[in-house]
């Protein structure tokens, strides 16, 4: 049983350390704030959560028990990197992209945060910075 509780969690280690060495790769290589957003979120979730599991699987074949702690910090990153994620690329398409810039959207409406651009813009004026 040892034996293959090794061999998990060393292919778990292996193939997180893969995915946080792609996630780099690709936020230092890609050419745009949108698409470089996507591998960091990937080597997060995939990555970091691969060797939460091998932990958890370590310390429940060798350590004497099940471990909760890994589990819960598992689901907060897979609950919160897609979001955060989702966030970022709202702000950044809110900041920098204009209507004309964004595909149809097949709907009346336009994007979301740009209605007030297409409409004509109703809300206070921000103060300049």
């Amino acid at each position: 049983m040892t034996l293959i509780a090794e061999i998990i969690i060393s292919a778990m280690l292996v193939i997180s350390g893969v995915f946080g060495l792609v996630g780099s790769f690709g936020l230092v290589k890609l050419p745009d704030p949108m698409t470089r957003l996507h591998a960091p979120t990937k080597a997060t979730t995939l990555g970091v959560g691969g060797v939460l599991i091998a932990s958890m699987i370590y310390f429940t074949a060798f350590g004497g028990g099940f471990s909760f702690h890994e589990l819960m910090i598992t689901i907060f990153l897979f609950i919160t990197a897609p979001i955060v994620a989702h966030f970022l690329a709202k702000a950044w398409l809110h900041r920098n992209a204009t209507p004309a810039d964004l595909p149809p959207t097949g709907r009346p409406k336009g994007w979301a945060g740009q209605e007030s651009v297409v409409e004509g813009d109703k809300s206070p004026q921000r103060p300049q910075a």
